[in-house]
């Protein structure tokens, strides 16, 4: 099977139907509902609009503050919807996570 498929079947096998699913390799998450890239998505337009607004009146805090909101957004939605994030080196062995339960 190659690595690419395996990737689609870990990111569709999604039985409580959440938005955000923990990244294979790393800490974090990625969107695998379409709710969930709506909020990236929305996320990184405030950040856009922090960014041009920064630049637009010379107020260096803007663009901080558009980091911060989009940082906020993907946070807390990625908590509220999205799997417990932990660092993950490669695919979760299932059967050993269903004993965990």
């Amino acid at each position: 099977m190659s690595w690419f498929r395996k990737y689609i079947e870990y990111y569709k096998d999604n039985p409580e139907g959440l938005w955000f699913k923990r990244k294979v390799y790393g800490w974090g998450w990625m969107p695998v509902k379409w709710q969930g890239w709506l909020v990236l998505v929305v996320a990184i337009a405030v950040f856009a609009l922090g960014m041009t607004v920064g630049e637009m009146d010379d107020a260096p805090g803007a663009t901080a503050l558009g980091l911060f909101l989009m940082l906020a957004i993907i946070f807390g939605f990625g908590y509220w919807k999205g799997e417990k994030p932990t660092w993950m080196w490669g695919f979760p062995d299932r059967e050993k996570e269903n004993k965990e339960k």
